[in-house]
């Protein structure tokens, strides 16, 4: 019997307009909207709550902080997936593409290993068994600067749900670690280097960039490709990355580090993608630009919560209040990052798309999840 569930006296978001009214679904889609204040039989009364299109999440690192709750700590991935899904339905992400890094380095004892392979192989067991209660979809983030790249990509193929792959390019001296002091700081702190032992590692790693980031990029690239993927740069810096992003094919870009960058990706037509933690704390916590600054210059388009998933619902909101049009601003979390994606079927309220839907209340500048439909089916 096919479950049917109205969603009434709400105030529902719709493409480019927040209107009073009620939608139904039924069969995993949204079978009917109607504007007005009826409550029709049987209908869910929002009490004016929000009901909006569920969130669509292009990059997080959450799933890897449950991996790896404690430094040193390893965690059953079964366990932190599901409490990783969990987490994700209760603050209104129904789609997600789960961020996993493919390239390691094995030359080292305190180098990054290989893992996403069998992370990937958990993911999509439990979608099988329909274990997960939202939508998950893989993002493999190509570290240009690792040893492992190309025969872990080799791993990947068509039936892998891959989404999205992401040049990932973390050489010391460039984009993200520009300045060597930063970089200096990130590494002694993970790893409790002297000083010495942090040179040698800085010297390794560059000349590993140096000798891998042309033929690192081609295969990634080639990868998108072959798995159907959508591909996104990352960290683009100047305009000379940007021309190189749109060469290779990129679509998206990653949490640009300067406007320059940013204004340049526009032009470009790639989509520009900041961290709602970015926006929400009113700057970068590494001293890149502010995702608010690119928000008043128009050129922000996606949000992704990269390392809080709750605030990829606050980060829309608040884009409503900056830019005066709550429609707009939740499109940044909904149908831009669908559409950027790939996937036309989610992302907003309409007739005879997928009933990934929440019902949002309101508390002066917060908000709470009161409910996540899934393919129309409740799932928080």
């Amino acid at each position: 019997m096919t479950e049917t569930t109205i969603l009434a006296n709400a105030r529902l978001v719709l493409p480019g307009e927040v209107l009073p009214g009620w939608l139904e679904m039924a069969g995993g889609v949204i079978r009917r909207i109607e504007a007005g204040t009826d409550l029709p039989t049987g209908a869910v009364d929002c009490e004016g709550d929000l009901v909006m299109p569920g969130l669509v999440e292009l990059h997080t690192d959450n799933l890897e902080r449950h991996l790896k709750p404690r430094p040193g700590v390893d965690w059953p991935q079964a366990a932190a997936l599901l409490a990783h899904d969990a987490e994700l339905a209760a603050v209104g992400i129904t789609t997600v593409f789960d961020a996993l890094r493919v390239g390691a380095l094995v030359s080292r004892p305190y180098g990054a290993g290989e893992y996403a392979r069998g992370v990937a192989d958990r993911i999509l067991a439990a979608h099988r068994t329909g274990a997960l209660r939202v939508s998950h979809r893989l993002h493999l983030r190509a570290e240009i600067c690792s040893e492992t790249l190309e025969r872990e990509l080799d791993g990947f193929g068509p039936a892998d749900r891959v989404g999205i792959v992401s040049l990932m390019d973390h050489t010391p001296g460039q984009r993200q670690f520009a300045d060597i002091a930063i970089f200096r700081h990130y590494v002694r702190g993970k790893h409790g280097f002297s000083e010495a032992e942090f040179q040698e590692h800085l010297h390794a790693q560059q000349a590993l960039g140096a000798a891998l980031r042309l033929p690192h990029e081609a295969a990634a690239v080639a990868a998108a490709g072959r798995l159907g993927a959508v591909l996104a740069s990352h960290d683009d810096t100047t305009e000379a990355h940007v021309a190189a992003s749109a060469r290779h094919g990129a679509t998206i870009a990653e949490f640009p580090t300067t406007e320059a960058a940013a204004r340049a990706c526009h032009r470009a037509g790639i989509a520009v993608m900041m961290g709602a933690p970015n926006l929400i704390r009113g700057g970068s916590h590494s001293g890149n630009v502010a995702a608010g600054a690119l928000a008043r210059q128009g050129v922000l388009q996606v949000l992704s919560s990269d390392y809080v998933p709750s605030a990829l619902l606050s980060g829309g909101l608040m884009l409503g209040e900056i830019w005066g049009d709550l429609a707009r601003g939740l499109a940044t979390v909904t149908a831009a990052p669908a559409r950027a994606a790939g996937l036309a079927d989610r992302g907003r309220l309409a007739e005879g798309l997928r009933a990934d839907v929440i019902r949002v209340r309101r508390f002066g500048a917060e908000a709470a999840v009161r409910g996540t439909w899934v393919a129309g089916r409740r799932m928080a």
